[in-house]
């Protein structure tokens, strides 16, 4: 027989309000079936849907980007390792970018904010007159490099 929990076994299983729940089910992330008495209930799969949701948002990927790695996965049955390791390659490289990024920011940015300098003429991150401009929107010095052109800004 097949357990099925309602919206507030799953929000207490999961760690993730009611109101969160409703909301990814909205987006099309999660799924239930109304009883006859109108009450939702979840299947067992959506457990580790939801977790892969909060960890998927914890490390900065967008609702879009999670709904598209969702829509992936089998309906009607808890995904396999196979299915997972297939979704968690996909967000690999995005991943890697991100962790650049934020060792880029961390380092040019504790020197930066540290060094004292009050001087925009020394600062290694000022571009005067905008001659960076040529080379894209956004901080040029600040944005990891990727296949020779600046990453493009995160849809998150």
């Amino acid at each position: 027989m097949v357990r099925e929990f309602t919206v507030g076994e799953v929000a207490s299983r999961s760690g993730v309000a009611v109101s969160a729940l409703h909301f990814y089910e909205s987006k099309g992330l999660i799924r239930s079936h109304r009883t006859a008495g109108n009450q939702r209930r979840y299947s067992r799969d959506v457990l580790r849907r939801v977790a892969v949701i909060r960890v998927a948002q914890e490390i900065g990927l967008s609702l879009a980007d999670i709904a598209a790695a969702l829509a992936s996965l089998p309906d009607g049955r808890t995904p396999t390792r196979e299915d997972w390791r297939v979704l968690s390659e996909g967000w690999a490289s995005d991943l890697d970018r991100r962790i650049l990024q934020m060792q880029k920011l961390r380092d040019g940015l504790t020197g930066c904010i540290g060094c004292g300098c009050m001087s925009l003429e020394h600062c290694p991150l000022h571009n005067a007159h905008d001659r960076l401009a040529a080379e894209g929107p956004g901080p040029r010095r600040l944005l990891v490099e990727t296949a020779g052109k600046a990453a493009p800004p995160s849809r998150t």
